[in-house]
């Protein structure tokens, strides 16, 4: 149940809703020993909410020209500068406030699902990485 909730909570932390799953992650490891199983739990979590709002911008691309919320052009530019930056912009797919409107924008701009799942996966990893490389700062 620890794990599933932890999954839980980092896959809603990933999607545009508000919220965060770091402390979470170190009451976790306040509690076990099993790091490795709480990284895996936090980092695919998070991945799928970040895979969430790449299908939501993927999916939602029809309604928002529709809407008159995008032009056909903006979402030119949006294809041709995620095509030219998208691994790189990516990367800061972990970071708050940013991060989540750029998931949603590589759906929007169809990047490769499969290149959007590794560049996140790593990007994401690499966050609760840090947090759990830290962890013993934070539970003193």
């Amino acid at each position: 149940m620890l794990y599933l909730t932890l999954f839980t909570a980092s896959l809603l932390a990933a999607t545009l809703l508000p919220g965060g799953s770091e402390a979470l992650l170190l009451y976790d490891l306040s509690q076990t020993d099993q790091i490795f199983p709480l990284f895996l739990a936090a980092t695919l979590g998070n991945t799928a909410g970040s895979a969430v709002n790449y299908l939501l911008g993927k999916k939602g691309v029809t309604y928002l020209t529709e809407k008159g919320y995008a032009s056909h052009e903006v979402l030119v530019r949006a294809h041709t500068l995620f095509e030219r930056y998208g691994a790189w912009a990516l990367l800061l797919s972990w970071m708050p406030v940013i991060g989540d409107p750029i998931t949603l924008i590589a759906g929007v701009a169809r990047y490769a699902f499969f290149k959007f799942l590794l560049w996140v996966l790593i990007a994401k990893g690499v966050r609760y990485g840090v947090v759990i490389a830290l962890s013993p700062y934070f539970l003193k």
